[in-house]
């Protein structure tokens, strides 16, 4: 895949890129090393200093690197502003808390005692080089994620970012030296998919994150089992929106349009599978389809617009197979499952509801990386945890109820990473996250985020006879 920005509005190639060869890629790992070697000496206040620049900076950008995103991948313009907003909050959020995140743990004074030794504790201590490889759908986002807590704890970052977003990953970079870090504390990495093997079992890179599809974090993961390096992974999801008989139905279906095609559908913690209990079905699915059906699709820079391209014509092509496999087996169409006409130059796709869905239908089980929704009818809190789980990925889930006990089952027995009651799953850097079987492992964001890529060491002091 060539490293170029194609707009995907219109097909058009607009800039390419020549990848990195292996005297620059070398370069670049040894400057990542030599500043992890002075950088992880820092205090946490001039790291903090730092990062709080880095947000004013990209609070200075916003409308700049916003209109570079949506000519990268393609989301409304809207969507991009508030991507590069939450950034900015994100990177003020880890520098107000990281410290109080990684200060020193003391066990209790009778356990110290017991152990032997005068005094002990648990330091955080950063790991070194970290690899993130990161995906297109939210080009800043799932970088700052990884970037503001690896930052704070005193690590330096390789990024080797989408090849279709070769914009941003470059002013990612540059943001960072504007902002004072050190030359070589986080850098970007124009190279292809094919070089990430040979740079992951560098000895200087001491871990790997990876967002993206379940077969690049099955590989990431391999390299990185084979060289023991400490990886993690936050792949794909095909969440449950579950609507019981108690929820307000009416604010239900409405959120429930925002959870499917925020950024253009293109989201793992996206809903994707509406699961909603027979005695609001028919309610619930008539509010949600026709406002489906009413969204504005078009040019993602209109202010108007709700549902932009997909990022790929590729993208595109895998998401109208989904359909059309399941449409030839039975399944209904609410709206949608169609071109736009009079889009034909971009990779528009209309958004879509689908119901009728039976194991038999790949969609059943796939995810739906586009603005298409399959929604299903059920009879009891029993058949809808079994439906909800009933997919290979378990990143988050949403649940519509006013019923406590409904409530507690839901937490216990989910199989995801979050549950988000009466309303739709969102990232926010207080709250940790990441998911379980094949939607990844280990957590981003929170104390759980800054913590990955840490050293937990144990400090042992023998007592003084």
């Amino acid at each position: 895949m060539p490293i170029a920005t194609v707009n995907p509005a219109n097909g058009e190639t607009l800039l390419t890129f020549d990848a990195l060869g292996p005297e620059e890629t070398e370069q670049r790992l040894a400057a990542a090393a030599e500043a992890f070697r002075t950088y992880r000496n820092t205090g946490f206040d001039e790291r903090a200093r730092l990062l709080e620049r880095a947000a004013d900076l990209l609070d200075e950008d916003r409308d700049v690197i916003a209109r570079t995103m949506t000519t990268e991948m393609g989301k409304p313009l809207a969507a991009a502003r508030a991507e590069a907003a939450k950034c900015a909050k994100a990177m003020r959020w880890y520098a107000t808390h990281a410290e109080e995140l990684l200060a020193d743990e003391l066990p209790s004074k009778a356990d110290v005692k017991d152990s032997g030794a005068s005094r002990a504790y648990t330091r955080y201590r950063p790991l070194g080089v970290v690899l993130a490889v990161m995906p297109w759908n939210f080009p800043l986002w799932q970088v700052v994620r990884f970037a503001a807590p690896a930052l704070m704890a005193g690590n330096t970052g390789l990024l080797k970012h989408a090849s279709n977003v070769p914009q941003t990953a470059l002013y990612l970079e540059d943001l960072f030296r504007r902002a004072g870090f050190p030359e070589g504390c986080f850098q970007t990495l124009l190279v292809g998919s094919g070089a990430i093997e040979s740079i992951l079992r560098d000895p200087r890179v001491a871990a790997a994150t990876l967002t993206g599809s379940e077969p690049a974090g099955r590989s990431v993961a391999a390299i990185a089992g084979d060289e023991v390096k400490k990886t993690v992974l936050e792949l794909g999801g095909s969440d449950p929106y579950v609507v019981m008989a108690s929820a307000d139905v009416e604010k239900a279906a409405a959120t429930a349009v925002t959870a499917r095609v925020q950024n253009n559908g293109q989201s793992c913690i996206a809903a994707k599978r509406f699961i909603v209990h027979t005695e609001v079905y028919d309610a619930f699915v008539e509010r949600f389809a026709g406002a489906m059906a009413a969204l504005t699709v078009g040019d993602p820079m209109e202010e108007a617009t709700d549902v932009g391209p997909l990022a790929s014509e590729q993208g595109r092509a895998d998401l109208e197979e989904l359909v059309d496999d399941a449409v030839h087996r039975g399944a209904t169409v609410l709206c949608g499952a169609e071109r736009p006409k009079g889009l034909d130059l971009g990779w528009y796709y209309a958004p879509t509801v689908l119901a009728g869905i039976t194991p038999q239908m790949r969609i059943h089980q796939e995810e739906t990386f586009g603005p298409v929704a399959t929604v299903y009818r059920v009879d009891s809190i029993d058949e809808a945890v079994e439906l909800a789980n009933d997919t290979p990925f378990g990143l988050s889930s949403n649940v519509w109820t006013r019923d406590e006990a409904e409530t507690e089952r839901f937490v216990r027995d989910l199989d995801a990473g979050g549950v988000f009651f009466n309303g739709m799953t969102a990232s926010h850097p207080a709250l940790p996250f990441g998911g379980t079987k094949r939607s990844g492992y280990g957590r981003e964001l929170a104390a759980h985020g800054i913590r990955e890529f840490c050293n937990i060491t144990t400090i042992w002091h023998a007592a003084v006879e």
